[in-house]
């Protein structure tokens, strides 16, 4: 039977409830147990002025970005829509059904005043981070580093060659941030090497090939995290180059030691961590066992001898060439941090061994890293069980990156500049450790007897 039209007739009374409206199992839901933002107003205290009309509420802004992030909404614009339409969203931002949702360009105004001058969205990661803390969810035993590219928002066919610099009347937000970091390790001064071609949009983004494609503008996301459940300890931003990275683990590592007196037994990563200064800097200042490969370019490629054919003896701190003749050392530094261990000229001229020796030379001579003690410790875990096991765990570091880019959308930067890669990083790695807890730790299930 065919049912009738009903015609809708306003109530003069509702009684409606968005706790109500809100599935038990829906993410925010769960979500919602570990977001703190009771700091938030005395974080940014400061930063406000006593007097005029008042503001919207910052905890109301931190909660639509933790929407957008934690459900891959990438435009702000939309971001506003989408919580003005879902219960479940004004439920999370505790806007109710009447509550206004800000204008789009509030949060523009806001993050490039209060939110990076009080430096606010570190301030909610690191409040998730002890949360996973307290959940028993950081066994700070093992650490993994690791870096991924993410396309910046500038258009490769707008690059200009990098040795013509920017054009000198060109200005813009990025090209600021761009000059205020040229002497910073993890930007500017990583390499002295002139990229290829610069972005006029985004000149701190880097010219890479790296995927082995086509090039593009690029920044790299540096996490650092923990090996037992795979929960992000901290995240950086740096230009895409190896020396930006390895500097980037360097800050992780200590401002992680400083914030939640982490420290690591042991540290997991790939070859681009296994420079001899990197493990030198890991071993004798930090104490850590690097679970690295180690990054050597010793191997020579002509067919004569390379300096693995050579035996290093420790005590003697000497070379002892194939044939038993001795390199010997006059503890001079060289090329930044290098010994040279010389053979001598006498021995090497009646050798039968020369042609696939020093065929060019009159004596041998086999460089050093004075960081090569290091280099020995990490070759000699890379020989363990142990090893084999945290080559595995580091594939944690490598998932969140699909993660981060698969489901929460941030293959591309939507922002520009340092500052605009180091807000998304931080409110992506925020995302995905609210999401890690809501995942490991259960709702609690309602008492039958209640």
């Amino acid at each position: 039977m065919m049912g009738s039209r009903q015609i809708d007739q306003g109530a003069l009374f509702y009684e409606f409830s968005l706790e109500d409206h809100v599935p038990a199992d829906h993410m925010l839901r769960s979500i919602d147990r570990f977001v703190d933002l009771s700091m938030v107003r005395q974080h940014l205290a400061p930063f406000y002025s006593p007097t005029g009309r008042p503001s919207v509420d910052p905890e109301l802004l931190i909660r639509m970005l933790i929407v957008g992030y934690c459900q891959g909404i990438r435009s702000e614009r939309r971001l506003c829509e989408e919580v003005h339409l879902n219960l479940a969203y004004r439920w999370f931002c505790r806007l109710g059904l009447e509550g206004e949702v800000p204008d789009h360009s509030t949060f523009s105004k806001n993050r490039h005043g209060r939110f990076r001058d009080s430096d606010l969205l570190r301030h909610v990661f690191e409040t998730v981070v002890q949360r996973c803390l307290d959940e028993g969810l950081v066994g700070g035993e093992g650490f993994a580093v690791d870096a991924s590219l993410i396309k910046a928002d500038a258009s490769r066919q707008e690059g200009i060659e990098g040795a013509k610099g920017l054009p000198p009347k060109k200005s813009s937000r990025a090209i600021d941030e761009y000059l205020a970091v040229l002497d910073d390790a993890a930007f500017g001064a990583a390499t002295k090497v002139t990229p290829k071609f610069l972005s006029p949009a985004d000149p701190a983004a880097r010219w890479t090939g790296a995927h082995d494609g086509q090039a593009f503008f690029a920044y790299c996301s540096n996490y650092l995290i923990d090996l037992d459940h795979g929960v992000i300890v901290d995240v950086e931003a740096s230009t895409a180059v190896r020396q930006a990275e390895v500097k980037a683990a360097k800050t992780m590592m200590e401002r992680t030691e400083a914030r939640f007196d982490l420290y690591p037994q042991r540290l997991a990563g790939n070859t681009g961590y296994g420079s001899a200064e990197m493990l030198g800097w890991l071993v004798h200042e930090r104490g850590i066992e690097p679970h690295v490969p180690v990054f050597d370019k010793s191997k020579r490629r002509d067919g004569s001898f390379s300096r693995e054919d050579f035996t290093y003896d420790h005590q003697g701190d000497v070379y002892f060439c194939p044939t038993g003749k001795m390199l010997t050392s006059k503890g001079t530094i060289v090329n930044d941090n290098q010994l040279m261990y010389r053979a001598s000229k006498y021995d090497c001229e009646v050798c039968s061994l020369k042609p696939r020796c020093c065929p060019k030379e009159p004596a041998r001579k086999v460089p050093r890293s004075i960081h090569e003690g290091a280099r020995d410790m990490a070759r000699d875990i890379a020989l363990t069980d142990a090893y084999r096991t945290s080559r595995r765990q580091r594939k944690k570091v490598e998932m969140l990156f699909a993660h981060l880019k698969r489901i929460l959308g941030l293959g591309r930067l939507r922002l520009r500049g340092p500052c605009g890669a180091h807000d998304e990083f931080l409110l992506a790695a925020t995302a995905q450790n609210l999401r890690k807890l809501a995942k490991l730790i259960q709702m609690p299930q309602p008492d039958p007897a209640a």
